[in-house]
């Protein structure tokens, strides 16, 4: 199993089309054997789905996400856990234990182009 975290100072950030970073966690037997922080090769939105799965990445943990970013993401088969906030390994074991503290309905909306936007996350 692979767990990605949009990441930022050892937290989860909280904006998926602006993020720079991703921490990828190698996980066998419940438990993470290994992790790294990924660039995102200077990729936004769309681009940054392909880094996922250039890391075979099959859970993915965020904050707040737009609609068009859910549907790429879910329809590469990676579960998707959003509106998650705080430190990024802590969210992660989280996961592992069974109580990753996420809402399924977050969403950024975005207007005007990208100027703009509102999220139901209320983190941001």
């Amino acid at each position: 199993m692979k767990i990605a975290v949009t990441y930022e100072n050892g937290e989860v950030f909280q904006h998926f089309g602006r993020t720079e970073n991703f921490k990828i966690y190698d996980i066998e037997d419940g438990k993470v054997v290994s992790s790294r922080v990924v660039g995102n090769g200077g990729q936004s939105h769309g681009g940054l789905v392909q880094v996922l799965l250039e890391n075979n990445v099959d859970t993915f943990i965020c904050g707040g996400i737009g609609g068009g970013a859910r549907q790429m993401i879910e329809s590469q088969g990676i579960k998707l856990l959003p509106g998650a906030s705080g430190d990024a390994d802590a969210c992660v074991e989280a996961l592992l234990k069974g109580n990753l503290d996420y809402d399924p309905d977050t969403e950024c909306h975005h207007h005007d182009h990208g100027e703009g936007h509102s999220c139901t996350c209320g983190r941001h």
